[in-house]
C-alpha cells in the first residue's frame, strides 16, 4: 500500500511530466527547422533509449526473450505512430490543434480493442465518441472545409497510439517500465532511421541552435520525461496517472500561443475544448475512482 503523501507527490511529478511533454512539441518544432523529420525522431529516440538503458542497466539482467520480442513489436508500432506525428508536426501550421487531435488516441483505445479483441467498450465511450467527432468537425469546418492535410497525419498518430496502448495492455509485460520504454524507443528509433535513409536527404551540417533544440528534445522532453513518468507512476495508481496525462495537449496548445504566437479561431478553440471534454468523459471511471479514493483517505495523526 502506498504511503500517505506519496499520492500528492506522484501527482506533482506527473503534472511536471505533462509540462515536459508539452515543451516536447516546442523543442521538436524548433529542431525541425534544421533536421529532416524522420531522421530527427530516429536520433532522438535512439539517444534517449540509450540513456534510459544506462540508467536502468540492472533491470536488463535475466530478461525473457519472449517478452523482449513483444516489446520489439510494440516498438515498431510506436515507430509508425511517431512517423505520422512528426510528419504532421513538420507540415502543420497550428501546433495546438495538432496536439488535441493526437490526444484522441485516448478515446480510440476502447474502439480499437473492440475491433482487435472483440472487447465491448464501456458505456462512457459511446458518450465520448460523438463529442470527439463534433470537436473534429469544428476543427475541419472552421474555415469552410479548410482542414490541413497535416492534421490527417495527427489523426493517424492518434490511431497508432490507440493500437500501441492496446498491445501494451494485452501483452504480458513482466518487465520493469524503464526497460520496456528503453526497448520501445530504441526499436522505434531503428525503424525511423531506416525510413529516413530510404526517403530523406540528410543535411551536411546543422546550426548550434538546432543542435541545442535537438538535445533539449532528446534529454529533457524524452529521457528525463520518461524517467519522471516511470517514477511518478510507481507512486500512484495507473488510473490516476492516466487522468493527469490528459493535460499534455493543454500545455502544448498554451505553449504554442506563448512561444510561436499561434492564434486559434473561435471554432478551433471550441473544437479543442470538445475534444478535451471527450477525453475526460472517456476517462470518467478513472476520474471517479480518483476522487473516490481521495475522499476515503484517512488524515495523518
Amino acid at each position: 500500500m502506498l504511503k500517505q503523501g506519496e499520492g500528492f507527490k506522484a501527482e506533482l511529478i506527473l503534472l511536471l511530466v505533462t509540462v515536459l511533454a508539452g515543451f516536447g512539441w516546442i523543442f521538436a518544432k524548433e529542431t525541425l527547422v534544421g533536421l529532416p523529420p524522420l531522421f530527427f525522431m530516429a536520433m532522438r529516440f535512439l539517444i534517449a533509449g540509450f540513456v534510459l538503458f544506462l540508467v536502468g542497466q540492472k533491470y536488463f539482467k535475466g530478461l525473457d526473450w519472449a517478452l523482449i520480442k513483444q516489446a520489439f513489436f510494440v516498438g515498431v508500432i510506436m515507430g509508425i505512430t511517431m512517423m505520422f506525428w512528426v510528419t504532421g508536426l513538420d507540415q502543420g501550421s497550428n501546433l495546438g490543434v495538432g496536439a488535441f487531435i493526437t490526444s484522441l488516441g485516448v478515446v480510440m483505445v476502447p474502439l480499437v480493442a473492440r475491433f482487435m479483441f472483440g472487447q465491448r467498450p464501456p458505456m462512457n465511450i459511446w458518450f465520448a465518441l460523438p463529442i470527439a467527432i463534433l470537436g473534429l468537425a469544428l476543427l475541419a469546418l472552421n474555415n469552410g472545409l479548410d482542414f490541413e492535410f497535416a492534421q490527417f497525419y495527427f489523426l493517424g498518430a492518434a490511431i497508432g497510439s490507440a493500437f500501441q496502448l492496446n498491445f501494451l495492455s494485452r501483452f504480458s509485460m513482466r518487465m520493469h517500465p524503464l526497460v520496456l520504454t528503453a526497448v520501445q524507443l530504441i526499436v522505434a528509433g531503428i525503424f525511423l532511421l531506416l525510413l529516413s535513409l530510404l526517403t530523406e536527404s540528410l543535411p551536411h551540417s546543422i546550426s548550434i541552435s538546432v543542435a541545442e533544440w535537438f538535445l533539449a528534445s532528446t534529454l529533457i522532453a524524452t529521457s528525463l520525461r520518461f524517467l519522471l513518468q516511470t517514477y511518478g507512476m510507481s507512486l500512484t495508481q495507473v488510473s490516476h496517472a492516466a487522468v493527469i496525462m490528459n493535460l499534455e495537449p493543454v500545455w502544448a496548445a498554451l505553449l504554442a500561443v506563448v512561444w510561436f504566437g499561434e492564434v486559434m479561431e473561435v471554432g478551433q478553440v471550441a473544437g479543442c475544448v470538445l475534444i478535451f471534454i471527450a477525453m475526460l468523459v472517456s476517462r470518467w471511471p478513472q476520474i471517479k475512482g480518483m476522487f473516490y479514493s481521495k475522499s476515503h483517505e484517512l488524515p495523518l495523526k
